[in-house]
């Protein structure tokens, strides 16, 4: 409202403000359609059918036609919850995958600092053979590792004066070796995308620090790990994802999940169950479990971090 002379008169609205802003609003969701209606088919249906099959029996017979399918509810997962294998390979799954995401991490953020101390040449060398390891196919990269670790003709055997050691046969040295591999294909994703967020950082800000003495450590510490943090939640998510649910590197690397199982993680226990025993049901359940973990732990880590005013 304002006064002319004498007279209340009512500030002329903008035409149209609130059907702009509707439209507004449903722009952003506009332009996300087509790749939602990707995300749909090819996320929630397989998640679907992997939940549906988890509270039926679903075996071989059932597959082959031969026994009809059973409603079993929760029995599928009574069964995983009370088998004490089950315990043990989560156990292991997730100790293994802190250990890979604590590792990649360092090694990534390590080199991406690196990064922006060498100079052009040493720098692209390093990118290119980063992107290397990064683009070798997991199988591959396995392999590999393997003939370099190889009792009786890899060159690390020969080099630490080990004789013919085998890295594969005790249960502690079996995942570090994948440890290793792991780091070696993983941290170039962290690499790149810390060095990205570092160079988008003011250089004034890091001349302000060593100008006032901080050491590199300190830099890392006080200045760059607080500005980066919403990269390196995304860098750690992504990690997570993808170290809790290795695969390949186990199976090939431990012949299918070590000696006796001594080195199964979830994804290798739940490739066993459904396909090895044809217990296709106790998979999926497995499936299931691992989902809902993934879901639990990002969605803390976010909660978390949105306590603390982060704006992601």
């Amino acid at each position: 409202m304002r006064v002319v002379g004498g007279l209340s008169r009512s500030s002329p609205r903008p035409l149209g403000g609130s059907g702009a802003r509707r439209r507004g609003s449903r722009a952003p969701w506009l332009y996300l359609a087509p790749a939602l209606v990707v995300l749909g088919g090819l996320l929630v249906y397989p998640i679907y059918q992997l939940g549906l099959i988890s509270f039926f029996q679903y075996t071989q017979a059932q597959v082959s036609g031969g026994e009809p399918t059973t409603f079993e509810g929760f029995g599928n997962y009574q069964e995983l919850f009370s088998d004490s294998q089950f315990w043990q390979v989560l156990l292991a799954t997730v100790v293994f995958a802190a250990a890979c995401v604590v590792s990649t991490l360092a090694v990534g953020c390590a080199l991406a600092v690196l990064l922006t101390r060498v100079r052009a040449v040493p720098r692209l060398v390093l990118m290119l053979a980063a992107l290397g390891a990064w683009a070798t196919p997991a199988i591959t990269g396995s392999t590999v590792w393997l003939l370099l670790f190889d009792p009786d003709f890899g060159p690390v055997n020969r080099v630490l004066g080990l004789g013919d050691y085998s890295w594969t046969y005790g249960r502690v040295s079996a995942f570090f070796l994948v440890l290793l591999e792991v780091v070696w294909c993983s941290f170039p994703f962290v690499m790149v995308t810390v060095y990205a967020g570092i160079r988008a950082v003011p250089s004034e800000v890091l001349e302000a620090a060593s100008l006032d003495g901080a050491s590199q450590w300190r830099i890392w510490r006080s200045v760059l790990a607080p500005m980066l943090r919403p990269i390196l939640v995304v860098v750690t998510i992504q990690s997570v994802i993808w170290d809790f649910k290795v695969f390949t590197q186990i199976y090939v690397m431990t012949n299918g999940g070590g000696i006796a199982g001594q080195n199964l993680v979830l994804n290798v226990y739940a490739y066993q169950k459904a396909f090895a025993s044809s217990q296709y049901s106790l998979g999926s359940a497995i499936g299931v479990v691992m989902l809902l973990i993934l879901l639990a732990v990002t969605l803390v880590y976010l909660r978390l971090l949105r306590r603390q005013g982060e704006e992601l």
